[in-house]
């Protein structure tokens, strides 16, 4: 008897197994109530993870960090300061842009400024002593200069001048800085660079110059000290910083290195020791070079030898 109820259940109704068995074939074990029968939490509904309160331990909530202290200025790379917008036009070096700022003869859209330091965009109108300025891009021009040009921007006489070799060089209005003589060959620098027009004939920077000179006649041993130690000319004494026969010539070529930027220098230093220079040909000026540039040719200079000019106090 008891054997029976043990081994046959009751007809027509369902057991838990069954219904276990059913859902293990067609759906998910995880019960689909609210709550469970052990633990009485409540859980999320499929597909979502339950976060418990250890497990929120593990995260660090983000947030948006906000830099302590005023915000960084705004720079605006059009603008320029107004000293160096009058310098990089060419009416003046920078300091010298300073005094004319302060004395009130610069204006800017028609109001006249005083303020150092003032910048000012690209559309702004600047006038200086009532004619509008126009700033240009720089430029750095080296001529070979070839024989009867004279240096300067015209001639009332009709002579050829210098500029008519480098018109076609740039749009921008170019100037040399410094002189050659008529007759004297050789390197001469061109630009619209204010600062560095002043830095290179300012005898406190010293541009060093070379120059290849050919004599009318032998030049003696004896006359390179008097050279070096000094010539007494009508505008004072002038000397050589090295002086020496060129490498390759003869007796009356002679290789001279100076400094001095006054006129005809070299020339006269010669006269004033007897001899008469037949011709005179300028190699070096300021650590440039006639390499590969023929008689009567220009080439602009590259990025590095202006940055050259610029840093170099001695050149």
């Amino acid at each position: 008897m008891n054997t029976n109820k043990k081994s046959s259940p009751k007809s027509g109704k369902s057991t838990k197994p069954a219904a276990a068995k059913s859902a293990r074939a067609g759906k998910s074990s995880k019960p689909v109530t609210g709550k469970t029968q052990n633990s009485g939490k409540s859980t999320k509904s499929d597909g979502e993870k339950s976060v418990t309160a250890r497990d929120k331990r593990k995260y660090i909530d983000f947030k948006i960090k906000v830099k302590k202290g005023d915000p960084l200025p705004n720079f605006n790379e059009n603008e320029i300061r107004l000293n160096k917008y009058l310098s990089n036009a060419g009416v003046c070096s920078r300091r010298e842009a300073d005094v004319l700022i302060q004395t009130g003869v610069v204006t800017v859209n028609g109001v006249i400024i005083t303020e150092m330091g003032h910048k000012i965009a690209p559309t702004d109108v600047v006038q200086y002593d009532g004619e509008t300025i126009n700033a240009e891009k720089k430029r750095y021009v080296l001529l070979n200069k070839p024989k009867g040009f004279i240096t300067t921007m015209d001639d009332p006489q009709g002579r050829k001048t210098v500029m008519s070799l480098v018109k076609s060089a740039c749009r921008e209005r170019v100037y040399p800085v410094g002189r050659l003589d008529r007759e004297t060959t050789g390197l001469l620098l061109f630009t619209n660079d204010g600062d560095i027009a002043k830095k290179l004939t300012h005898p406190r920077y010293q541009a060093r110059k070379i120059y290849h000179a050919e004599l009318n006649k032998p030049f003696k041993t004896e006359d390179f000290d008097r050279l070096l130690r000094g010539v007494d000319l009508e505008d004072g004494k002038s000397r050589a910083d090295q002086a020496s026969y060129v490498d390759g010539g003869n007796s009356r070529e002679v290789g001279v290195e100076i400094h001095s930027g006054k006129n005809r220098v070299v020339r006269r230093m010669f006269e004033a020791l007897g001899y008469v220079v037949v011709k005179l040909d300028r190699v070096v000026y300021a650590g440039l070079t006639k390499k590969d540039l023929p008689r009567g040719m220009f080439r602009h200079l590259t990025d590095d030898e202006v940055s050259f000019l610029k840093m170099t106090k001695n050149v």
